[in-house]
């Protein structure tokens, strides 16, 4: 830099500049320049050509700029000017405010105020605060949306801390990559021999005899949705996983439930009547099946499991206990029924079609399931059923040449009929509105029919 240059920057005065050249360095230096009169009215307005988004605004000239300020920056436009024009104003300090000039201009300009000597003239040079106020905004959404990712995370942390805690069966999750407890519930510590923090990333494989971690992990894969037997290398004892495979994050993990014979190790050891119970639960030659309050099996034992001709539990949990019968939501109409039996005999439908006869009692649960014990009953309804046949073949062999052909139908019809009615009513101990469900009949219709065979008068005594 020559000394001329040096000279024109350091001169005390200022640079001296051409009067023809200083408005465009106005123009430029910032986005809106006003300049305003002593009494408050816009004398000249200069908008930067390179921001466009100012637009027009020629028309201010001649008016307040009051006129053209949101009502919360007039008082500090006007506090500004006069202590600019009496001198109070030590250096150009900037202030923010707000335009309005109806609904085409309104956003934010930061203005410093500078005296220019003449009439008390004070120049306002505005910088356009919008760019500044748009980033703010997505900043302050961007905030937002994180606090509200965060509280929704703590609400499903919550929500999943809870539930894997209050779950009775030990679970697991395992993270297929590593073959590391990802997370474990209480019973499933217990039941592998630690606590949760230290079983949390320890090797899955390592509660196990003869397992290798590679071949482990791929026999979880493979046996997604079914049964895989272990040992458990704690307590040398038999155990059953159910795994259940899934993704989370791109990362692919490993449900496992544990499925014990004779329950949970604790509870025998704390409470032996749990364990007694749980004995005889698990080796009663009656099958046995428990719902919960929506009529769906929640738990069978083994001899359910074989009546039903199925392999495992986790292929008949979910299913409604209708569905076991052959008559459906009647015989549980009955079975439930406070004034009708609690035992009964009727068929059990595999879920291959096939039928079996079962004697089923029903007992409530406190949390509204209820409790099925079913007994096989093939040799007495065979009996049952054989007798019954042999009576009517030869009442209808000794009619045979003394009678008709269609009377001798017509009375067949008639013994069948009333020995159906009379079986519905002892089944439901006389209850007539389940024996009526039962036969298909109206309350009405099976009234008729007990008087016409003499039945009615027959119970009432």
């Amino acid at each position: 830099m020559n000394t001329r240059e040096s000279d024109f920057w350091n001169e005390r005065s200022g640079p001296r500049i051409a009067p023809e050249y200083f408005g465009d360095i106005v123009a430029t230096a910032a986005d809106l320049a006003l300049l305003i009169s002593e009494n408050g009215r816009i004398l000249s307005v200069t908008t930067n050509p390179l921001n466009s988004g100012i637009g027009r605004i020629d028309h201010w000239e001649g008016r307040e700029i009051t006129s053209f300020l949101a009502p919360d920056s007039q008082a500090k436009v006007r506090d500004q000017l006069d202590a600019v024009s009496e001198g109070r104003a030590g250096r150009p300090d900037a202030i923010e405010v707000n335009h309005a000039d109806g609904a085409i201009w309104d956003f934010p300009v930061r203005y410093t105020f500078h005296r220019t000597g003449r009439d008390g003239r004070v120049l306002m040079l505005g910088r356009d605060m919008r760019p500044l106020a748009e980033l703010q905004q997505r900043l302050v959404k961007a905030q937002l949306a994180l606090e509200r990712d965060y509280q929704t995370e703590r609400i499903h942390e919550t929500r999943y801390r809870v539930i894997l805690d209050s779950v009775r069966d030990p679970l697991v999750l395992v993270d297929v990559a590593s073959g590391r407890i990802v997370d474990l519930n209480a019973p499933a510590a217990r039941m592998l021999g630690g606590g949760v923090p230290e079983l949390t990333g320890s090797p899955f494989t390592q509660a196990f005899e003869g397992r290798r971690r590679g071949e482990f992990i791929d026999a979880l894969v493979a046996a997604d949705g079914t049964s895989l037997a272990v040992q458990m290398r704690q307590t040398g004892g038999a155990a059953t996983l159910v795994p259940r495979l899934f993704r989370n994050a791109g990362e692919r993990i490993l449900l496992c439930r544990f499925e014990t014979r004779g329950g949970d190790a604790d509870i025998r050891a704390d409470d032996p009547r749990q364990a007694r119970l749980s004995a005889l639960y698990q080796g009663s030659v009656e099958g046995i099946v428990l719902t919960d309050p929506s009529g769906a099996v929640a738990d069978c034992n083994d001899a359910f499991l074989t009546l039903a001709d199925v392999d495992s539990a986790s292929h008949v949990a979910g299913q409604q206990m209708s569905e076991f019968l052959v008559r459906g939501t009647i015989d549980l109409n009955v079975l439930h029924d406070a004034d009708g039996p609690r035992s009964f005999t009727t068929r059990l439908v595999t879920p291959f079609g096939s039928q079996r006869p079962v004697d089923v009692t029903a007992t409530p649960l406190p949390d509204g399931g209820h409790a099925y014990v079913l007994r096989d009953a093939v040799g007495r309804m065979e009996a049952t059923e054989s007798a019954g046949s042999g009576l009517g073949a030869i009442d209808a062999t000794d009619q045979v040449g003394s009678v008709p052909l269609r009377e001798i139908v017509a009375s067949m019809t008639d013994v069948i009929e009333k020995q159906c009615i009379a079986a519905a009513v002892e089944l439901t101990e006389n209850n007539r509105v389940a024996a009526a469900e039962m036969l298909g009949l109206s309350r009405q219709s099976l009234y008729v029919k007990l008087r016409k065979y003499d039945l009615l008068q027959r119970d009432e005594e």
